[in-house]
């Protein structure tokens, strides 16, 4: 069993080896974990080599060989990005969001539905509050959140589906491979990776079907950043 930090490092590098060929730097494997020191990584590569996932390669920089991945891997990521989003996923057959209360547990916090949001070609933005689910404290932390539903594909290899609702916690600051809410040019609200590249801001769908977005800084703007989903199944 691994813990929850060498699962995602153990996922990273294997998504990194398979997209590039060449195992993540230290300071890679750092900022996708969101640790503060190397040091932090050293302990968990040689957890994973003591468990038999990882092996170093003698003689050469950035050698890592991952040797097995745990049984309930999922290997999704973008070319190029920080560890895929592993949806925390609330299943239910409620037909409607006042119904979702009754399959979670009590410690729950209700939060406004703000309309829908395109995982496709961007369609409109964030509209008003459009009614109110019920959703765990374990999908959130601090800070204001809100719910959105999806409407659209382009974010499916990423977990998520037409349909679904996602959980956002509102910030306007994300990191390179965070899934935001993005507003482009005031108008239009769409669910994507983001990604800065030199002045430009790309917007990545998780589908090939879909062709990156290239913009400018001055024309996207974050509003929030992707927590988790609930689904429903009618």
């Amino acid at each position: 069993m691994l813990t929850r930090k060498q699962h995602e490092l153990l996922m990273f590098i294997h998504e990194r080896i398979k997209e590039t060929g060449v195992s993540p730097s230290f300071d890679e494997m750092k900022e996708a974990l969101d640790l503060a020191s190397k040091s932090g990584i050293h302990r968990l590569i040689t957890a994973l080599e003591e468990r038999g996932f990882l092996r170093r390669l003698a003689h050469r920089a950035r050698a890592l060989e991952v040797v097995r991945l745990p049984d309930q891997a999922t290997t999704s990521a973008p070319a190029g990005g920080r560890r895929a989003f592993q949806p925390r996923v609330i299943e239910g057959s409620a037909p409607a969001p006042a119904q979702v209360a009754s399959l979670l547990s009590n410690d729950v916090r209700e939060l406004s539905i703000l309309g829908k949001i395109a995982a496709g070609t961007p369609i409109e933005a964030i509209q008003h509050e459009r009614d109110r689910m019920p959703v765990p404290e374990s999908l959130l932390g601090t800070g204001d959140h809100f719910v959105l539903e999806v409407q659209g594909d382009s974010m499916i290899e990423a977990g998520i589906f037409d349909g679904d609702f996602v959980v956002i916690k509102r910030t306007d600051n994300a990191n390179n491979g965070d899934i935001v809410v993005a507003l482009v040019m005031q108008e239009e609200a769409t669910l994507k990776r983001l990604r800065r590249k030199g002045g430009a801001i790309a917007l990545e769908p998780a589908n090939k079907a879909y062709e990156t977005r290239i913009y400018g800084p001055d024309q996207v703007e974050v509003q929030g950043k992707l927590v988790g989903l609930i689904r429903r199944y009618q």
